[in-house]
């Protein structure tokens, strides 16, 4: 599994852009998102005061959600943080999970997927997300107004060329 090359170009250049930059637009695609699933962090219970960090192995960045504030923040690998639990794969695999494309348990008994911190956190969270219905081309193709479609199209063919060989 591995980032199709059209969506490969810019996150090499990652590590060269500004994080205010890089959170900027993180932050937008995580509003969409709540917009669309606004219920998504509901049944967290008592974890919803957690930190949750998601660290693509691939990319120097690591990316913290604060569900309770409806918050996320964006961080350099290296750069001190504090979370509760955490998971680590690459980015292909963890927005995988985002939408439920992937077996969550297999790829962490295969080392594939780490998870670090309160493992009843993270399954909470994973549970959370497992009721949302999350389908990042829907879901970003709101934000493309009359070329709607055409967001939608082009995300979902990145979606199923990054995907190949997993699903």
């Amino acid at each position: 599994m591995q980032i199709t090359s059209i969506l490969a170009l810019p996150l090499k250049a990652v590590p060269l852009m500004p994080l205010v930059s890089i959170e900027l637009v993180a932050s937008r695609l995580f509003k969409i998102l709540l917009s669309a699933h606004g219920d998504m962090f509901e049944r967290l219970g008592t974890y919803k005061s957690n930190r949750f960090s998601f660290a693509p192995t691939d990319l120097p960045l690591i990316f913290l959600i604060e569900p309770h504030l409806l918050r996320l923040k964006v961080v350099r690998k290296g750069e001190t943080f504090t979370a509760d639990a955490g998971v680590e794969a690459p980015l292909v695999m963890l927005l995988a999970l985002l939408e439920g494309r992937c077996d969550a348990d297999a790829l962490f008994f295969s080392r594939d997927l780490k998870v670090i911190g309160d493992m009843e956190a993270m399954l909470a969270m994973r549970n959370a997300l497992d009721d949302c219905d999350i389908d990042l081309p829907r879901d970003l193709a709101r934000i493309g107004g009359p070329a709607a479609p055409i967001v939608h199209r082009l995300a979902e063919e990145i979606r199923r060329q990054s995907l190949r060989g997993i699903q």
